[in-house]
């Protein structure tokens, strides 16, 4: 709570600060996001080196964790101190902001950028609300994927798996070479991710859809005996991570895969972008497969909130807007960050192996799982965070009564 409160002052002083050098410079934008890991850190500074070289000044906010940022960002737009651009993950986020009113919209900016032509049909409406954008789409992120040292799996004469039945084939034969098998974070938001994959990859795409569909579809998918065996072997993976993953970073995990003391990890292709910081190379230094079956999208957005005074977007705010959509920052970017161009008419063919499996992926729809931010609110995402890393983390609870308590978190979620 103390860590929380001291937050928000800073957060509080530094906007006061921020407020001030933005009046003064009305082609200055304050942003707030949560990219401090070191590939991240790199892709989000292709943003604002662009947004300065054409004119504007980025003024950054970074603040670690994303559910931390939101918070800050959330409390300032309240407050009446709204930064001038903060980032959302895709998906049903930012519902509560667009209907407190807060959020400008962006009909103007997508209309004279043709977005509805260029973006996919499922970031198009993620990214919309009653007809309205009030999002900006920037990226495609894939959550599904497994990374895998090359070196490692060498040394332990195993291919790469591509099923999760292989990966608990391979995962002994890693630990006998004195190799942790799979690096972990072990966070809440980490290790749903790795259930979902495990929900998508093993149970498929239709049981997923179905578990986070509406209620009537999700007891019944919940209640499949191939639910339960999902469950088993999502906790089996427990026995292939090292004493050290509880409340590990996410990029502390994707650390030992660079450095070849684990395996592999189960982590979104933003992890892709450590590998490149660390001078890695996709298909020589590491691997990827998307062991989720196929490619669970999530992705960011960045929404605008309303100024206190102003009619419109400043002329930073749509400078910043544009730079950002344009295609070669789009490139640029997402070459640095791991994930997708968000537009569809970006020539993807200089990007990683990873990357054009991923873009390949998505040209194919049967291929394409949305992720949770799509499908369910926040409040019923974290009431499934904690069944999930409970069960994962206490030894002596069995799937059984994992799949009671997933039932029961979805039944009384609003």
């Amino acid at each position: 709570m103390r860590f929380k409160a001291g937050l928000m002052a800073f957060v509080a002083t530094a906007a006061l600060a921020v407020g001030a050098a933005r009046a003064a410079d009305p082609n200055s934008v304050e942003v707030i996001h949560w990219w401090t890991s070191g590939g991240e850190a790199a892709a989000v500074k292709v943003f604002a080196d662009a947004f300065d070289k054409a004119g504007g000044k980025w003024i950054d906010a970074a603040i670690a964790n994303g559910d931390q940022a939101r918070a800050a960002g959330i409390n300032r737009i309240i407050g009446g101190n709204p930064p001038g651009m903060m980032q959302f993950n895709t998906g049903k986020q930012l519902d509560e902001l667009v209907k407190g009113g807060y959020l400008d919209t962006l009909d103007a900016l997508a209309k004279a950028g043709n977005w509805a032509a260029v973006l996919p049909k499922s970031i198009a409406a993620a990214s919309m609300r009653d007809g309205h954008w009030y999002a900006l789409p920037v990226n495609i992120h894939g959550q599904g994927w497994m990374f895998y040292s090359v070196k490692a799996f060498k040394d332990a004469g195993v291919e790469p798996p591509k099923t999760w039945a292989d990966v608990l084939a391979d995962a002994p034969k890693l630990k006998a070479k004195g190799i942790i098998p799979i690096a972990q974070g072990g966070q809440p938001w980490q290790e749903h991710i790795l259930f979902d994959d495990v929900l998508a990859g093993q149970g498929g795409s239709d049981m997923f859809l179905k578990v986070y569909g509406d209620k009537k579809t999700a007891a019944a998918a919940v209640a499949d005996p191939k639910f339960k065996a999902v469950a088993e072997t999502f906790k089996k993976l427990k026995d292939f991570m090292d004493p050290g993953e509880a409340g590990r970073n996410w990029n502390d995990a994707t650390a030992m895969v660079i450095t070849g003391k684990a395996g592999m990890q189960m982590m979104g292709d933003w992890a892709k972008g450590e590998f490149s910081h660390a001078n890695q190379t996709a298909g020589k230094d590491y691997g990827c497969v998307p062991i989720s079956g196929g490619y669970i999208i999530g992705g960011d957005v960045f929404v605008f909130p309303k100024q206190a005074g102003a009619s419109d977007l400043s002329a930073g705010q749509k400078l910043l807007a544009e730079t950002m959509f344009s295609p070669a920052i789009q490139l640029a970017f997402n070459k640095v960050k791991g994930s997708i161009p968000v537009r569809t008419d970006v020539d993807t063919s200089s990007m990683d192996t990873c990357a054009q499996q991923g873009a390949a992926l998505m040209k194919d729809p049967s291929k394409q799982l949305p992720s949770l931010n799509y499908l369910i609110s926040p409040d019923e995402a974290g009431a499934l965070d904690d069944v999930i890393t409970k069960y994962f983390n206490t030894p002596d609870e069995t799937a059984d009564q994992f799949v009671q308590k997933f039932a029961d978190a979805i039944k009384n979620s609003a």
